[in-house]
Protein backbone atom coordinates (compact mmCIF):
# COMPACT_ATOMS: atom_id res chain seq x y z
CA UNK A 1 0.00 0.00 0.00
CA UNK A 2 1.41 3.43 -1.37
CA UNK A 3 1.88 6.06 1.82
CA UNK A 4 0.51 8.82 1.40
CA UNK A 5 2.07 12.29 2.36
CA UNK A 6 0.74 14.63 4.14
CA UNK A 7 0.22 18.48 2.94
CA UNK A 8 2.92 19.60 4.64
CA UNK A 9 5.37 17.16 3.45
CA UNK A 10 3.83 18.05 -0.28
CA UNK A 11 4.41 21.64 0.15
CA UNK A 12 7.75 21.11 1.82
CA UNK A 13 9.05 18.58 -1.15
CA UNK A 14 7.14 21.48 -3.99
CA UNK A 15 9.40 24.07 -2.42
CA UNK A 16 12.51 21.87 -2.32
CA UNK A 17 12.12 20.29 -5.61
CA UNK A 18 11.94 24.32 -6.65
CA UNK A 19 14.75 25.41 -5.24
CA UNK A 20 16.60 22.26 -6.32
CA UNK A 21 15.42 23.00 -9.95
CA UNK A 22 16.67 26.88 -9.81
CA UNK A 23 19.98 25.76 -8.97
CA UNK A 24 20.78 23.50 -11.19
CA UNK A 25 19.79 26.12 -13.70
CA UNK A 26 21.97 28.76 -12.08
CA UNK A 27 25.07 26.13 -11.98
CA UNK A 28 24.26 25.20 -16.04
CA UNK A 29 23.78 28.64 -16.91
CA UNK A 30 27.84 30.13 -15.05
CA UNK A 31 28.99 26.99 -16.50
CA UNK A 32 27.90 27.81 -19.76
CA UNK A 33 28.78 31.58 -19.35
CA UNK A 34 32.35 30.60 -18.11
CA UNK A 35 33.19 27.86 -20.92
CA UNK A 36 33.92 30.64 -23.30
CA UNK A 37 37.09 30.46 -25.01
CA UNK A 38 38.25 33.70 -25.65
CA UNK A 39 42.27 33.04 -25.64
CA UNK A 40 41.73 30.59 -28.68
CA UNK A 41 40.56 33.28 -30.68
CA UNK A 42 44.76 34.90 -29.99
CA UNK A 43 46.26 31.41 -30.97
CA UNK A 44 44.47 31.45 -34.14
CA UNK A 45 45.06 34.95 -34.90
CA UNK A 46 48.68 34.35 -34.15
CA UNK A 47 48.87 31.31 -36.34
CA UNK A 48 47.77 33.52 -39.39
CA UNK A 49 50.83 35.89 -39.11
CA UNK A 50 53.76 35.46 -41.92
CA UNK A 51 56.24 33.55 -40.89
CA UNK A 52 54.82 31.26 -38.13
CA UNK A 53 56.19 28.44 -38.93
CA UNK A 54 56.29 26.95 -35.29
CA UNK A 55 54.40 27.36 -32.10
CA UNK A 56 54.76 31.00 -30.50
CA UNK A 57 54.82 32.22 -27.46
CA UNK A 58 51.31 32.59 -27.36
CA UNK A 59 50.40 29.32 -28.29
CA UNK A 60 51.72 27.83 -25.37
CA UNK A 61 50.51 30.62 -23.34
CA UNK A 62 46.49 29.99 -24.80
CA UNK A 63 47.91 25.70 -24.12
CA UNK A 64 48.47 26.71 -20.34
CA UNK A 65 44.74 29.40 -20.12
CA UNK A 66 43.08 26.20 -21.55
CA UNK A 67 44.23 23.93 -18.63
CA UNK A 68 43.59 26.57 -16.24
CA UNK A 69 40.35 27.08 -17.50
CA UNK A 70 39.09 22.90 -17.11
CA UNK A 71 40.65 23.04 -13.73
CA UNK A 72 38.72 26.07 -12.81
CA UNK A 73 35.45 24.56 -14.45
CA UNK A 74 35.81 21.63 -12.91
CA UNK A 75 36.18 23.14 -9.35
CA UNK A 76 33.34 25.13 -10.06
CA UNK A 77 31.04 22.30 -10.60
CA UNK A 78 33.01 20.35 -7.38
CA UNK A 79 31.81 23.64 -5.50
CA UNK A 80 28.55 24.41 -6.88
CA UNK A 81 27.41 20.50 -6.28
CA UNK A 82 28.08 20.90 -2.59
CA UNK A 83 26.76 24.49 -2.38
CA UNK A 84 23.56 23.05 -4.16
CA UNK A 85 23.44 20.22 -2.38
CA UNK A 86 23.74 22.61 1.12
CA UNK A 87 21.07 25.07 -0.02
CA UNK A 88 18.58 22.23 -0.77
CA UNK A 89 18.94 20.81 2.08
CA UNK A 90 18.24 24.82 3.94
CA UNK A 91 15.30 24.78 1.58
CA UNK A 92 14.06 21.40 2.75
CA UNK A 93 14.45 22.71 6.61
CA UNK A 94 12.84 26.00 5.91
CA UNK A 95 10.42 24.62 3.59
CA UNK A 96 9.17 22.25 6.40
CA UNK A 97 8.65 25.04 8.83
CA UNK A 98 7.25 27.20 6.66
CA UNK A 99 4.50 24.49 5.85
CA UNK A 100 4.15 24.13 8.70
CA UNK A 101 3.92 27.85 9.81
CA UNK A 102 1.18 28.47 6.78
CA UNK A 103 -0.77 25.16 7.77
CA UNK A 104 -1.58 25.84 11.27
CA UNK A 105 -4.79 27.72 10.86
CA UNK A 106 -6.13 24.79 8.56
CA UNK A 107 -4.95 22.86 11.48
CA UNK A 108 -6.77 24.80 14.32
CA UNK A 109 -9.84 24.81 12.24
CA UNK A 110 -9.37 20.30 11.62
CA UNK A 111 -8.88 20.31 15.83
CA UNK A 112 -12.38 22.81 16.29
CA UNK A 113 -14.43 20.92 14.34
CA UNK A 114 -13.11 17.44 16.19
CA UNK A 115 -14.16 18.72 19.08
CA UNK A 116 -17.26 19.85 18.20
CA UNK A 117 -20.62 17.65 18.08
CA UNK A 118 -24.56 17.86 17.86
CA UNK A 119 -24.74 18.92 21.61
CA UNK A 120 -21.78 21.77 21.89
CA UNK A 121 -21.87 23.59 18.81
CA UNK A 122 -20.92 27.11 20.66
CA UNK A 123 -17.18 26.64 19.85
CA UNK A 124 -15.52 28.89 16.72
CA UNK A 125 -11.99 29.37 14.79
CA UNK A 126 -10.46 32.25 15.90
CA UNK A 127 -9.79 34.64 12.48
CA UNK A 128 -6.48 35.84 13.54
CA UNK A 129 -3.49 37.17 10.66
CA UNK A 130 -4.50 39.12 7.50
CA UNK A 131 -7.45 39.24 5.73
CA UNK A 132 -5.97 35.85 3.33
CA UNK A 133 -7.42 32.91 2.04
CA UNK A 134 -7.01 30.98 5.09
CA UNK A 135 -8.71 33.45 7.02
CA UNK A 136 -11.59 33.56 4.46
CA UNK A 137 -11.71 29.74 5.13
CA UNK A 138 -12.37 30.15 9.04
CA UNK A 139 -15.01 32.91 8.13
CA UNK A 140 -17.11 30.70 5.92
CA UNK A 141 -16.65 27.55 8.28
CA UNK A 142 -17.90 29.73 11.49
CA UNK A 143 -20.58 30.95 9.43
CA UNK A 144 -21.29 27.24 8.62
CA UNK A 145 -21.68 26.50 12.33
CA UNK A 146 -23.66 29.23 12.70
CA UNK A 147 -26.09 28.07 10.10
CA UNK A 148 -26.04 24.08 11.85
CA UNK A 149 -26.47 25.88 15.00
CA UNK A 150 -29.66 27.64 14.14
CA UNK A 151 -31.24 24.75 12.24
CA UNK A 152 -30.91 22.49 15.00
CA UNK A 153 -32.03 25.14 17.59
CA UNK A 154 -35.01 25.42 15.10
CA UNK A 155 -35.19 21.62 14.70
CA UNK A 156 -35.54 21.47 18.48
CA UNK A 157 -38.26 24.37 18.44
CA UNK A 158 -40.44 22.42 15.85
CA UNK A 159 -40.01 18.83 17.48
CA UNK A 160 -40.93 20.75 21.41
CA UNK A 161 -43.86 22.17 19.58
CA UNK A 162 -44.94 19.15 17.56
CA UNK A 163 -44.65 17.24 20.88
CA UNK A 164 -46.66 19.59 22.56
CA UNK A 165 -49.19 20.25 19.71
CA UNK A 166 -49.78 16.19 19.58
CA UNK A 167 -49.86 16.21 23.54
CA UNK A 168 -52.40 18.80 23.32
CA UNK A 169 -54.41 17.29 20.49
CA UNK A 170 -54.72 13.29 22.27
CA UNK A 171 -55.82 15.88 25.45
CA UNK A 172 -59.05 17.37 23.64
CA UNK A 173 -59.51 14.20 21.86
CA UNK A 174 -59.55 11.90 24.75
CA UNK A 175 -61.62 14.55 26.91
CA UNK A 176 -65.20 14.38 24.80
CA UNK A 177 -64.39 10.46 24.35
CA UNK A 178 -63.84 10.58 28.00
CA UNK A 179 -67.42 11.91 28.45
CA UNK A 180 -69.38 9.91 26.08
CA UNK A 181 -67.82 7.03 28.17
CA UNK A 182 -68.94 8.08 31.49
CA UNK A 183 -72.10 9.02 29.83
CA UNK A 184 -73.02 5.92 28.35
CA UNK A 185 -71.45 3.93 31.16
CA UNK A 186 -73.90 5.63 33.70
CA UNK A 187 -77.05 5.53 31.39
CA UNK A 188 -76.43 1.54 31.29
CA UNK A 189 -76.07 0.90 34.71
CA UNK A 190 -79.20 -0.22 35.29
CA UNK A 191 -82.26 -0.32 33.68
CA UNK A 192 -82.29 3.29 31.60
CA UNK A 193 -85.41 5.53 31.08
CA UNK A 194 -86.11 6.30 27.81
CA UNK A 195 -85.58 10.07 29.03
CA UNK A 196 -82.54 8.80 30.54
CA UNK A 197 -81.10 7.16 27.37
CA UNK A 198 -82.71 10.87 25.37
CA UNK A 199 -79.95 12.76 27.81
CA UNK A 200 -77.39 10.70 27.30
CA UNK A 201 -77.56 10.45 23.71
CA UNK A 202 -77.67 14.18 23.75
CA UNK A 203 -74.23 14.32 25.80
CA UNK A 204 -72.92 11.44 23.33
CA UNK A 205 -73.86 14.07 20.41
CA UNK A 206 -72.25 17.03 21.91
CA UNK A 207 -69.28 15.21 22.63
CA UNK A 208 -68.80 14.21 18.96
CA UNK A 209 -69.51 17.58 17.45
CA UNK A 210 -66.73 18.67 20.26
CA UNK A 211 -64.89 16.19 18.21
CA UNK A 212 -65.62 17.02 15.08
CA UNK A 213 -64.53 20.27 15.60
CA UNK A 214 -60.94 19.85 16.85
CA UNK A 215 -60.77 17.23 14.39
CA UNK A 216 -61.76 19.62 11.74
CA UNK A 217 -58.94 22.30 13.18
CA UNK A 218 -56.66 19.98 13.18
CA UNK A 219 -57.05 19.51 9.72
CA UNK A 220 -57.61 23.01 8.74
CA UNK A 221 -54.59 23.52 10.25
CA UNK A 222 -52.01 21.02 8.25
CA UNK A 223 -53.33 21.47 5.29
CA UNK A 224 -52.46 25.08 5.92
CA UNK A 225 -49.30 24.41 7.16
CA UNK A 226 -48.50 21.81 4.26
CA UNK A 227 -48.64 25.13 2.13
CA UNK A 228 -50.76 26.28 -1.38
CA UNK A 229 -51.89 23.65 -3.49
CA UNK A 230 -52.75 26.40 -6.50
CA UNK A 231 -52.79 30.32 -6.44
CA UNK A 232 -55.61 32.45 -7.79
CA UNK A 233 -56.44 36.10 -7.75
CA UNK A 234 -58.53 37.34 -4.91
CA UNK A 235 -59.75 39.91 -2.97
CA UNK A 236 -60.26 40.36 0.61
CA UNK A 237 -62.42 42.70 0.98
CA UNK A 238 -65.19 40.53 -1.26
CA UNK A 239 -63.81 37.56 0.82
CA UNK A 240 -64.53 39.45 3.86
CA UNK A 241 -68.04 40.74 2.71
CA UNK A 242 -69.32 37.23 2.27
CA UNK A 243 -67.84 35.77 5.32
CA UNK A 244 -69.97 38.64 7.35
CA UNK A 245 -73.01 38.10 5.45
CA UNK A 246 -73.46 34.50 6.80
CA UNK A 247 -72.02 35.90 10.39
CA UNK A 248 -74.97 38.28 10.63
CA UNK A 249 -77.43 36.62 12.15
CA UNK A 250 -74.67 34.44 14.52
CA UNK A 251 -73.72 38.20 15.71
CA UNK A 252 -77.58 39.54 16.42
CA UNK A 253 -77.80 36.28 18.46
CA UNK A 254 -75.61 37.78 20.80
CA UNK A 255 -76.20 40.98 20.10
CA UNK A 256 -73.26 42.39 18.40
CA UNK A 257 -72.48 45.06 15.55
CA UNK A 258 -70.86 44.17 12.68
CA UNK A 259 -69.31 47.42 11.33
CA UNK A 260 -67.52 46.55 7.70
CA UNK A 261 -65.00 49.44 6.16
CA UNK A 262 -64.03 47.41 2.69
CA UNK A 263 -62.00 48.16 0.11
CA UNK A 264 -60.65 46.81 -2.53
CA UNK A 265 -57.41 44.61 -1.03
CA UNK A 266 -56.14 42.01 -4.04
CA UNK A 267 -53.53 39.38 -3.46
CA UNK A 268 -52.84 36.16 -5.06
CA UNK A 269 -53.49 32.49 -2.77
CA UNK A 270 -55.68 29.69 -2.33
CA UNK A 271 -59.33 30.96 -2.10
CA UNK A 272 -60.48 28.42 0.60
CA UNK A 273 -57.94 29.35 2.71
CA UNK A 274 -57.95 32.73 2.32
CA UNK A 275 -62.19 32.18 3.26
CA UNK A 276 -61.21 30.21 6.51
CA UNK A 277 -58.58 32.83 7.60
CA UNK A 278 -61.27 35.48 7.33
CA UNK A 279 -64.13 32.92 9.07
CA UNK A 280 -61.76 32.41 11.52
CA UNK A 281 -61.43 35.70 12.98
CA UNK A 282 -64.46 36.89 12.02
CA UNK A 283 -66.24 33.60 14.25
CA UNK A 284 -63.79 34.22 17.28
CA UNK A 285 -64.48 38.44 17.31
CA UNK A 286 -68.37 37.31 17.49
CA UNK A 287 -68.12 34.69 19.67
CA UNK A 288 -65.88 36.16 22.39
CA UNK A 289 -67.52 39.53 22.67
CA UNK A 290 -69.57 41.25 25.16
CA UNK A 291 -73.67 41.80 24.80
CA UNK A 292 -73.68 45.31 23.20
CA UNK A 293 -70.42 44.89 21.46
CA UNK A 294 -68.91 45.34 18.53
CA UNK A 295 -66.70 44.40 15.47
CA UNK A 296 -65.36 46.30 12.98
CA UNK A 297 -63.49 44.74 9.55
CA UNK A 298 -61.36 46.78 7.71
CA UNK A 299 -59.88 45.56 4.14
CA UNK A 300 -57.58 47.64 2.58
CA UNK A 301 -54.39 48.26 0.86
CA UNK A 302 -51.18 50.97 1.67
CA UNK A 303 -46.69 50.05 1.15
CA UNK A 304 -47.38 46.96 -1.16
CA UNK A 305 -49.32 44.92 1.39
CA UNK A 306 -52.86 43.85 1.51
CA UNK A 307 -54.48 43.68 4.75
CA UNK A 308 -57.23 43.03 6.78
CA UNK A 309 -57.85 43.97 10.63
CA UNK A 310 -60.57 42.53 12.75
CA UNK A 311 -61.10 44.35 15.63
CA UNK A 312 -63.63 43.44 18.66
CA UNK A 313 -64.56 44.87 22.07
CA UNK A 314 -64.64 41.88 24.86
CA UNK A 315 -63.21 41.51 27.97
CA UNK A 316 -59.82 43.41 29.05
CA UNK A 317 -57.24 40.53 28.34
CA UNK A 318 -53.19 40.96 29.94
CA UNK A 319 -50.92 42.58 27.14
CA UNK A 320 -48.78 39.48 26.74
CA UNK A 321 -51.48 37.45 26.15
CA UNK A 322 -52.07 37.86 22.80
CA UNK A 323 -49.56 35.94 20.64
CA UNK A 324 -50.46 33.24 23.14
CA UNK A 325 -53.89 33.25 21.43
CA UNK A 326 -52.42 32.34 18.51
CA UNK A 327 -50.52 28.80 20.08
CA UNK A 328 -53.16 25.78 18.85
CA UNK A 329 -55.17 24.80 21.96
CA UNK A 330 -54.76 27.98 23.91
CA UNK A 331 -58.40 30.04 24.86
CA UNK A 332 -58.47 32.63 26.61
CA UNK A 333 -60.58 32.80 30.33
CA UNK A 334 -63.98 34.05 28.54
CA UNK A 335 -63.96 31.05 26.31
CA UNK A 336 -65.61 28.07 29.53
CA UNK A 337 -64.76 25.51 26.78
CA UNK A 338 -66.17 26.95 24.16
CA UNK A 339 -63.98 25.38 20.49
CA UNK A 340 -61.00 23.84 20.25
CA UNK A 341 -58.52 26.44 20.86
CA UNK A 342 -57.32 26.30 17.21
CA UNK A 343 -58.99 28.92 15.09
CA UNK A 344 -56.55 31.63 15.74
CA UNK A 345 -53.89 29.17 14.91
CA UNK A 346 -55.25 28.53 12.02
CA UNK A 347 -55.01 31.92 11.20
CA UNK A 348 -51.53 32.14 11.85
CA UNK A 349 -50.67 29.29 8.72
CA UNK A 350 -52.22 30.34 6.71
CA UNK A 351 -50.65 33.76 6.88
CA UNK A 352 -47.82 31.85 7.00
CA UNK A 353 -47.98 29.93 3.72
CA UNK A 354 -49.42 33.36 1.77
CA UNK A 355 -46.03 34.68 3.14
CA UNK A 356 -47.75 37.42 4.83
CA UNK A 357 -47.92 38.62 8.35
CA UNK A 358 -49.83 38.42 11.48
CA UNK A 359 -50.14 41.22 13.96
CA UNK A 360 -52.48 40.76 17.55
CA UNK A 361 -53.15 43.25 20.13
CA UNK A 362 -54.89 43.01 23.06
CA UNK A 363 -56.81 46.96 23.53
CA UNK A 364 -56.92 48.34 26.51
CA UNK A 365 -60.46 48.72 26.73
CA UNK A 366 -61.15 45.10 25.92
CA UNK A 367 -60.96 42.62 23.23
CA UNK A 368 -58.03 41.79 20.56
CA UNK A 369 -57.60 43.71 17.20
CA UNK A 370 -55.76 41.23 15.24
CA UNK A 371 -54.42 42.49 11.47
CA UNK A 372 -53.39 40.67 8.62
CA UNK A 373 -50.53 41.46 5.72
CA UNK A 374 -50.75 39.58 2.44
CA UNK A 375 -48.37 40.63 -0.18
CA UNK A 376 -50.33 43.14 -2.65
CA UNK A 377 -51.18 41.76 -6.12
CA UNK A 378 -52.64 44.37 -8.75
CA UNK A 379 -54.78 42.31 -10.92
CA UNK A 380 -58.30 42.10 -10.36
CA UNK A 381 -60.48 39.31 -9.96
CA UNK A 382 -62.37 38.50 -13.02
CA UNK A 383 -66.11 39.11 -12.12
CA UNK A 384 -65.51 41.67 -9.32
CA UNK A 385 -65.54 45.49 -9.00
CA UNK A 386 -65.47 47.77 -6.44
CA UNK A 387 -69.24 48.62 -6.68
CA UNK A 388 -70.14 45.07 -6.30
CA UNK A 389 -68.15 45.12 -2.87
CA UNK A 390 -69.84 48.40 -1.67
CA UNK A 391 -73.24 46.71 -2.64
CA UNK A 392 -72.24 43.78 -0.86
CA UNK A 393 -71.15 45.16 2.38
CA UNK A 394 -74.38 47.67 2.14
CA UNK A 395 -76.31 44.53 2.45
CA UNK A 396 -74.42 43.46 5.39
CA UNK A 397 -74.75 46.67 7.35
CA UNK A 398 -78.55 46.68 6.71
CA UNK A 399 -78.89 42.86 7.94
Amino acid sequence: MRARLTARSRLTLLFTVTVLVAGLLMTALTYALMRGRPVVRIVQYERRLPGAEAPSPSAELGHLLDEARSAALSDLLTRATVALVVVTLLAATLGWFVAGRVLRPIRTISATAQRLSAENLSERVPVRGPADELAALAGTVNGMLDRIQRGIAERDRVLASQRMFTANAAHELRTPLTTMRTAIDVTLDGTPSPRELLTMAGDVRTAVEQSQRTLDGLLALARSEGGLRERRPADLAHVAAGVLEGATDPAAARDVTLRPELRPAPVTGEPVLLERLVNNLVDNAVRYNVPGGRVAVTTGSADGWAFLRVANTGRPLPPDAADGLLEPFVRGAEAQGEGAGLGLSIVRAIVAAHSGELRALATPAGGLDITVRLPFHSDTPPGRSEPEVANRTLRVVEG
